[in-house]
């Protein structure tokens, strides 16, 4: 449930970054997900943001963060999604609450 920092696509010939593969779209030069999503295994990683946000969502909002922080709020927004998948209700507060439970 990483994602990574390597550019997986952007228009490079490597191919698609995870998120445009996912989407089943041409991935290019200023593609904001290709730094984060690799075109190996972040397409999986992109799939659980997508499902839980929505790949517009998560655009406008990595488009707002300065470049520098970015990594960061992809690594925020991909832990999240899977904690609102284990527990809708919750999602990573539940485990903040088990954490503390077991303090």
């Amino acid at each position: 449930m990483s994602a990574s920092s390597s550019s997986g696509g952007g228009g490079t010939n490597s191919g698609p970054c995870g998120a445009c593969k996912f989407l089943r779209r041409k991935c290019l030069a200023g593609c904001i997900f290709a730094p984060h999503f690799d075109s190996e295994q972040g397409a999986a990683v992109f799939a659980v943001v997508h499902k839980v946000f929505g790949a517009s969502n998560v655009a406008k909002l990595l488009l707002h963060i300065p470049d520098h922080k970015r990594l960061d709020a992809v690594l925020t927004i991909c832990f999240e999604a899977q904690a609102r998948l284990r527990d809708p209700v919750y999602g990573c507060v539940g485990n903040i609450f088990a954490l503390q439970q077991q303090v």
